[in-house]
């Protein structure tokens, strides 16, 4: 998995699959936090997400008032997300 970030963007291409891509993706969020309300996250072809990950971005939305806009291009994904009632709560759109 790969990360970058510009701005309130970020970036994510690969599988997210390990705690330490949950690691990484938590650090570059914690690094727009300070100074972002509004986040925009591209996952461009990762099949799934980590449930620390689902859990860490919950906490951003409802405990932190953080909005994201997320971009999904992966199919699979998208689906999952809709399966479990996430899509609205990470403004997720299938690109």
């Amino acid at each position: 998995m790969q990360i970058t970030t510009s701005a309130n963007s970020i970036t994510i291409v690969g599988n997210i699959k390990s705690v330490n891509d949950y690691q990484e993706i938590k650090t570059s969020l914690n690094n727009m936090v300070g100074s972002h309300k509004e986040i925009n996250m591209l996952i461009k072809d990762s099949l799934s997400i980590t449930s620390s990950v689902i859990g860490y971005l919950n906490k951003l939305v409802l405990k932190d008032g953080i909005k994201i806009n997320m971009s999904i291009g992966d199919a699979m994904l998208m689906e999952l997300l809709e399966d479990l009632n996430l899509d609205s709560v990470f403004n997720a759109k299938k690109v």
